[in-house]
């Protein structure tokens, strides 16, 4: 038994710290520790990403030989000169047929061939689908030569419809995948009860199926539509004359020998990023649920 010292018998004891009082303030720090893990990244990144794009904004809208960090006065002589002055209207024109054109044609057979790939038994089908996949490892750069000497056989070079062909062949894998995804998410049992009914299978696929498929359409036209907008490889390849340029091969020819006119290449660069953001402002609910739908199985 021991016995206690006069400092022990004249000192109260200290009461220990509740347990639930020290879980909350474990929980606390632990707490401001991940809230630290996160937002330090994302304010990194956002630094990363938003600062240039405020450097575009503040080149494009101050006024020519200003050294302002503010963009005032605004002025959009800037973009006067790049539209009218560069020939940058053209180029707007030649990149939305472009772009258009390749969204249709790879919507269009991205369907029909995901809906074969999602219905259909036939033999090869796997090793179709992983030879498919394998061309998505081959750099476009590979393809340039071959791809020239094929369309100046064609008399297609200086044509827009070469960029169309190369930007749709190079995206259409992606989009028979993911259309082939999409479709077995819809319950095969629709498109029986259809038939039952006397339609076919091709008014079957229009009645039932495609209805359903507009987040799916929406996702694959989406992503040729961005494909072929920033494709600069095939344009300066295959297109000679200035008034065939698309968008990204105009704002190239904005850089100078001996100097640039960072005014107006900003300018370019903001009329460049324009439809890609007003498309994805407009399509992001149907963009974000079918990418959901088409992950999910396939």
């Amino acid at each position: 038994m021991s016995l206690a010292t006069h400092d022990d018998v004249g000192q109260a004891p200290v009461p220990a710290a509740p347990p639930a009082r020290r879980h909350a303030a474990r929980k606390r720090r632990r707490s401001m520790g991940d809230r630290l893990m996160l937002w330090l990244p994302l304010t990194l990144f956002l630094l990363f990403t938003l600062v240039p794009l405020y450097w575009m904004v503040l080149f494009a809208f101050r006024p020519p030989g200003s050294t302002a960090l503010v963009p005032w006065p605004i002025t959009l002589e800037n973009f006067r000169r790049v539209w009218e002055g560069s020939g940058f209207g053209v180029y707007f024109r030649n990149s939305i047929a472009v772009a258009v054109a390749s969204l249709v044609v790879s919507t269009v057979i991205g369907m029909l061939g995901g809906y074969a790939l999602a219905r259909l038994t036939f033999r090869g089908k796997n090793v179709f689908l992983v030879i498919m996949l394998c061309t998505q490892f081959i750099p476009g750069a590979m393809m340039l030569i071959p791809l020239f000497q094929i369309f100046n056989g064609l008399y297609l070079t200086n044509s827009l419809w070469s960029l169309i062909i190369a930007d749709t062949v190079f995206h259409l894998p992606l989009s028979l995948v993911l259309m082939a995804g999409f479709i077995r998410n819809v319950p095969v049992t629709l498109e029986e009860s259809a038939q039952v009914d006397g339609c076919g299978r091709i008014r079957a696929f229009c009645a039932v199926v495609l209805p359903l498929l507009k987040p799916g359409i929406v996702a694959v036209g989406s992503f040729a539509f961005i494909s072929a907008w920033n494709n600069f490889l095939f344009a300066i390849m295959f297109i000679s004359s200035q008034d065939r340029f698309t968008v990204p091969v105009g704002l190239s020819y904005l850089l100078g020998e001996f100097g640039s006119d960072f005014g107006a290449l900003a300018a370019g660069g903001l009329i460049a990023v324009a439809p890609v953001v007003v498309l994805f402002a407009y399509v992001q609910r149907f963009l974000i649920q079918g990418l959901s739908a088409g992950a999910v199985k396939g």
